[in-house]
């Protein structure tokens, strides 16, 4: 819809035009999750002056400041590689700025993922440079792309972070969490 010609709202036209921000074309496409992994993000990072706080991981592309602009033609490539630890066009990018990431962040830095940490899209490739310092938040497991979405959503309303733990050996399938509880009509 968002690269469609006749696409007639305000992200789309300027997508055409000069381009919008990685991250808020992201959360166009994505809606509640990537909104709340975005809004999570930029409310609570915590990182050293040269080092961009919010990365978003990119198919073909590595690692990408959620603010970096990007048009039409650049998320024509992007959906054209396919997210896949074993596919090379998506590890090798994906790699080459994790490891500039952890040489810039340094040894004492963190890294928190906010992706999902039920399949090795993300963490395989990730996991083989960051080790131990490789985070997500434990309230992950269980809950699916929405809930995940809505609950970083809801820590950025409180100002309350989640419970970071490591990814390695931590158990990252669990059984369903209960469901967030509706928030009132004047929250949401």
């Amino acid at each position: 819809m968002i690269i469609s010609d006749r696409a007639n709202f305000d992200l789309a036209k300027r997508l055409r035009a000069e381009g919008a921000s990685l991250g808020e074309v992201f959360s166009f496409i994505s809606g509640l999750y990537f909104r709340g992994k975005l809004a999570y993000a930029q409310a609570f990072a915590d990182v050293p002056p040269d080092v961009a706080g919010v990365l978003v991981i990119t198919a073909g592309g590595g690692l990408v400041p959620a603010e970096t602009p990007v048009t039409i033609d650049m998320l024509k490539q992007i959906s054209a590689v396919d997210v896949d630890a074993a596919n090379p066009h998506y590890r090798r990018p994906l790699e080459r700025d994790a490891k500039e990431l952890a040489k810039r962040a340094g040894t004492g830095c963190e890294i928190v993922l906010l992706g999902s940490i039920a399949t090795a899209k993300y963490v395989e490739p990730l996991l083989g440079i960051f080790g131990e310092r490789l985070l997500f938040p434990a309230e992950f497991v269980g809950r699916g792309d929405m809930s995940r979405g809505g609950l970083m959503l809801r820590c950025v309303r409180s100002g309350e972070q989640l419970t970071y733990v490591p990814v390695m050996n931590a158990v990252r399938h669990g059984p369903r969490p209960p469901k967030l509880a509706r928030l009132p009509k004047h929250q949401s």
